[in-house]
């Protein structure tokens, strides 16, 4: 949805002249960035609210090549959408720990089942002298199934 259908609904539904929908649209719109520009945040209570969050300076590392980078200090500008937002849309979470113990009883049975398949190639491997396996190459098909589940 562009502002000038925003605008357009809004007139509709208020039945009020388009054109001063558009010009309150734009006015709500500024105060919002100046108010983010000075480094308060705006919070628009069952909608969400907007924040300038300050991220320091740091050093990362170039994937590629493995040098580090140093990446400057910035401003970052963060949403957090309201509870009723993120229930209208379908993202909010269904309860206080419903969710992460339906969720963690599964990652811990995953993580289970993978350590018993990890152990049992690790003494298939261990004992294999014929496929020239070593233990060293145990803890490396351990960690390759460990890090494939995520």
């Amino acid at each position: 949805m562009t502002k000038n259908e925003l605008a357009r609904e809004l007139a509709d539904d208020f039945e009020l002249p388009r054109r001063q929908v558009i010009e309150i649209v734009e006015a709500m719109l500024e105060r919002i960035t100046e108010v983010l520009k000075s480094g308060d945040r705006v919070q628009l209570t069952p909608f969400g609210q907007f924040k300038i969050r300050d991220r320091a300076a740091r050093v990362a590392r170039n994937p590629q090549t493995g040098e580090p980078v140093n990446v400057p200090a910035k401003r970052v500008l963060k949403f957090i959408a309201g509870r009723s937002l993120k229930e209208a849309v379908g993202t909010a979470k269904s309860g206080r720990g419903g969710a992460k113990k339906a969720g963690g009883s599964k990652a811990g049975a995953k993580k289970a089942g993978g350590a018993k398949k990890a152990a049992g190639g690790a003494k298939k491997a261990g004992g294999a002298s014929k496929a020239g396996a070593s233990k060293g190459g145990a803890k490396k098909a351990a960690g390759a199934k460990k890090s494939r589940g995520r």
